[in-house]
């Protein structure tokens, strides 16, 4: 049986790193991919589990070859999704959750059929702010500057299956373990998993 695979894209601060961890530690059957990128790493980050950090040449090489489902050059730095792990982990049955961009969900949606893409949303562009204020890493203008980059990633929200307002973390959590189970439960999938107890009985 093929794993399903999940899409889930939001703007900055809109709390979808911690709501993708709490749907890791909830559900062990999903696995994230973690991608390539040629940026160096930051403090606390580690080879394979944060990402594949490789050269730019090694990425180029990679990318001609065509091995990546999609891609993308943000801030002078190039990121990828590995199209063999991706195909093999599904056909091993996991699913599999990228964390990428709407630009990078559009990519995947064109070439695999049946992905499930999911938006986050904050409950207003005043609570993203306020939000990116509270991380005190950046200057007024440079999280303006974020806050304008969010409406425009937040334009999309109507090319995804799902949305869910982070407004209330624990809510949201939940949103999103329903969301992988829903998917699940669907009829084919189900056909898949238990045909034996379901073929008599249509």
């Amino acid at each position: 049986m093929t794993g399903n695979l999940f899409i889930v894209s939001a703007p900055s601060g809109a709390g979808k790193t911690s709501l993708v961890r709490a749907l890791l530690a909830t559900d062990p059957c999903v696995q994230l991919s973690i991608s390539f990128t040629t940026r160096a790493p930051r403090p606390g980050e580690t080879e394979g589990r944060d990402y594949n950090f490789i050269s730019k040449e090694l990425f180029e090489a990679m990318q001609a070859r065509g091995e990546f489902l999609e891609s993308a050059h943000v801030h002078g730095n190039y990121y990828g999704t590995s199209r063999k792990w991706i195909e093999d982990a599904r056909l091993e049955g996991r699913d599999i959750l990228l964390e990428i961009d709407w630009q990078g969900a559009l990519q995947v949606r064109r070439l695999v059929a049946g992905t499930v893409g999911i938006f986050i949303l904050p409950p207003s562009i005043d609570a993203l702010r306020a939000r990116l204020k509270g991380r005190g890493q950046d200057s007024i203008e440079v999280i303006e500057r974020r806050v304008a980059a969010a409406r425009e990633e937040m334009s999309h929200v109507g090319e995804f299956d799902y949305v869910i307002i982070n407004d209330h973390m624990e809510e949201a959590e939940q949103d999103l373990v329903s969301i992988v189970r829903a998917e699940r439960l669907k009829f084919g999938r189900q056909m898949e998993r238990h045909r034996e107890l379901i073929q008599p009985l249509i």
